[in-house]
């Protein structure tokens, strides 16, 4: 099954390289599209081809939208890695005909909220069930970060408590939430966490095209290693299955920022297996540990503030800032397993997550003050004080013409009279 249609971009697939070199010795390219003044073709439909290496996989999607291709600049309220997930997925609410779409995250998910925004521009509600703390789950989840996002553009929003969702799981509290919008005639549509599904895989094998182009634009770039943070599984399964069917054929470093490697290996397995590629995902992938989601240690976090003082670029404090983080500390602890390689980090966006580290960042940040203005005061008082001695001078001198006149007038007078 091939697809057919597809949206034009919103921008444009030409890549801007910057460098930034570690302590080790070792070149981390971080890949960055430039955007393009071609919104006007925005969410407007055209045929869409995939990769010739993807033709045989199953599941080959029939259609998809466009929302964005750089992961941590595709809009502040759009931006992320789900996004790519999410051209394929809203595609097929859409065309299931749905009226409103059910995901499942974190109290601050960047998926949530990038569903939110996806389901807005295509014209669907949302509704997002979302996992806080037992202490929260009864309490207003505020506006803070992603729930400022979600709560502006009107995303309907059920709270369960980190317990409850271990205890039932996603699947079930999806479903359950389903159920009710169907005995209520809607028609919803279920987006798995993270997105992490066979089609919304295709979101990062389409990825690896671009990766491709980029490279053939550049003519002198080529990568070994790609790098990138693991919170689902979906994005590493995309890249790896991408990346050895096509031309790249570079190894996929998957970042854990939560569960341990056999989790994600067997995680992954499942993933791929979905779209029958025969693949092993103990060949493909690597699989190391980030651990502590949505949980920031001050390294961590201050190694976020020295990368954005250095670069410009600034990491997410729960994704990319703790792969970013994981890497160059095994880049030092493992020099000989990264000397000689080349490596390409993807950001995967979730920017609004800092929001929600202000505490923990405000100790970090750099330095203020208020403005020293002793200058212009100074300056005032001096121009006050000439201004001041210029006024009492001036009346002096006035007093001083008109007491000599009265005084000559006055002795013209005495004088006349004497006469």
């Amino acid at each position: 099954m091939v697809p057919n249609t597809s949206i034009h971009r919103l921008f444009s697939p030409h890549v801007a390289i910057r460098h930034w070199t570690s302590t080790a010795p070792n070149s981390v390219t971080f890949a960055v599209s430039s955007p393009a003044a071609q919104i006007g073709g925005f969410l407007s439909k055209k045929p869409y081809t995939p990769p010739s290496w993807a033709l045989d996989l199953s599941l080959v999607p029939s259609h998809n939208f466009t929302l964005g291709q750089r992961d941590d600049l595709a809009g502040m309220e759009l931006s992320g890695n789900k996004v790519r997930k999410l051209e394929f997925l809203m595609a097929d609410a859409v065309a299931q005909g749905a009226d409103c779409v059910i995901t499942v995250g974190g109290i601050q998910s960047n998926h949530c909220r990038a569903t939110a925004v996806a389901a807005k521009y295509v014209n669907l509600d949302c509704y997002l069930i979302l996992a806080t703390s037992t202490p929260l789950v009864d309490e207003d989840p505020g506006l803070v970060g992603n729930l400022l996002v979600e709560r502006l553009l009107g995303a309907h929003i059920d709270l369960v408590s980190k317990r409850e969702f271990v205890k039932f799981g996603s699947v079930a509290l999806t479903d359950l939430l389903k159920k009710r919008l169907l005995e209520k005639g809607r028609k919803p549509y279920v987006i798995s966490g993270g997105g992490s599904s066979s089609l919304g895989h295709w979101g990062y094998i389409e990825a690896i095209r671009e990766i491709e182009q980029q490279i053939q634009l550049s003519g002198d770039v080529q990568f070994d290693d790609i790098v990138v943070a693991c919170g689902s599984g979906g994005i590493v399964a995309g890249l790896a299955l991408g990346s050895q069917l096509s031309s790249l054929k570079a190894k996929v470093h998957g970042f854990s920022v939560c569960y341990n490697s056999g989790y994600f290996y067997d995680n992954v397995q499942g993933h791929i297996d979905g779209l029958q590629s025969g693949l092993n995902s103990h060949d493909i992938i690597s699989i190391e540990d980030a651990k502590g989601l949505a949980m920031s240690t001050a390294d961590e976090l201050k190694f976020v503030m020295d990368i954005a003082a250095a670069t410009g670029i600034v990491l997410d404090p729960v994704y990319s800032g703790k792969a970013a983080y994981g890497m160059l500390k095994d880049m030092s602890n493992n020099p000989i397993k990264w000397k000689g390689r080349k490596v390409l980090f993807l950001h995967t966006g979730g920017l609004l997550g800092l929001y929600d580290k202000v505490d923990q960042l405000s100790s970090l940040v750099g330095s203020w003050r208020r403005m020293d203005l002793e200058e212009f005061v100074h300056a005032k008082m001096a121009l006050v004080r000439c201004s001041d001695s210029y006024s009492i001078s001036s009346v002096m001198e006035r007093n001083s013409r008109h007491f000599i006149c009265i005084r000559a007038f006055s002795l013209t007078l005495v004088q006349g009279k004497s006469e």
